[in-house]
């Protein structure tokens, strides 16, 4: 049976290479997996293919939107450690949807019946956007999981999302697995948030150099680690994320917190706290 995630966040927060590795690390424990980017952007795999791979809406824009047409080849390209990548794809800047395009990728991958040939399906989600097709990984998933850092913008976002899987758990199997901390030396605003909202922690990545280097070279840290053995015990954390996922556990529907509430914890908790300083943003990839 398919174990399906929907990795969710704010922009910028390192999603896209949580993911890889998190894929990664299914597929060093034996398992298929497919990851699916849903981002105009289109660069949620890169760090496993070291390209930007051609996406669905590019593909469809060929056969003339002929959906008949297309075969799980022309729509899904093979990665690091086995690692099998698609790309939603958008449409132009300001002409369209992305969130359809989201809706109709999921559409056309269940009629190919790839969803039949995988262990493991994750979903790469645009960063905190969860409402129309963005949500649609929801309506799939067994587990979500939220990738945040140690900050107020972050932690804001996570609970919006929260909110939308307490929402989507109403009528779909749905559970929150837990939050991923990204690339923090601290963990203190993020133990005040799920004081309020009890949630599981699945790990705490630290203040790791390579992990935001491994994205501008288009690699994944396990890649990284075959030439630099040091790196192998930040592999380590993934591993560990990815134990936990295969060992299905119970998850939780999260209750999550009021904005106005959750506000004024948070930002109590900098003006009265130690206020732990803001983390760099993933750099985004310049697209020519």
């Amino acid at each position: 049976m398919t174990l399906t995630l929907a990795v969710y966040g704010k922009g910028g927060i390192g999603k896209s290479t949580t993911s890889c590795n998190i894929s990664t690390a299914l597929a060093k424990r034996g398992k298929k997996v497919l990851q699916i980017g849903c981002d105009p952007k289109h660069d949620s795999t890169f760090t496993l293919t070291g390209f930007l791979i051609p996406t669905i809406i590019d593909t469809l824009q060929e056969k003339d939107f002929h959906y008949e047409d297309v075969w799980p080849e022309d729509v899904i390209y093979k990665g690091y450690a086995g690692v099998d990548c698609v790309e939603a794809g958008g449409p132009p800047a300001g002409a369209g949807c992305g969130g359809y395009v989201v809706g109709e990728t999921v559409k056309l991958l269940k009629e190919l019946n790839a969803f039949d040939e995988y262990d493991v399906i994750l979903f790469d989600v645009l960063g905190d956007v969860v409402c129309g097709g963005f949500a649609a990984p929801l309506n799939y998933a067994d587990y979500c999981l939220i990738v945040t850092d140690n900050g107020f913008d972050a932690l804001f976002a996570a609970n919006r999302i929260a909110a939308s899987v307490r929402e989507k758990a109403r009528t779909h199997p749905l559970r929150l697995a837990g939050l991923i901390g990204n690339r923090t030396s601290k963990r203190d605003l993020i133990d005040k948030y799920i004081e309020a909202v009890p949630m599981p922690v699945l790990e705490i990545l630290p203040l790791i150099e390579d992990i935001r280097v491994s994205r501008v070279k288009g690699k994944t840290l396990f890649e990284m680690a075959e030439t630099d053995p040091y790196l192998s015990y930040v592999c380590d954390y993934y591993l560990n994320i990815a134990d936990q996922i295969l060992a299905q556990p119970e998850g939780v529907v999260p209750k999550d917190a009021q904005d106005r509430d959750l506000f004024s914890l948070l930002s109590d908790f900098y003006l009265n706290g130690d206020q732990p300083k803001a983390p760099v943003a993933e750099p985004e990839l310049m697209m020519v």
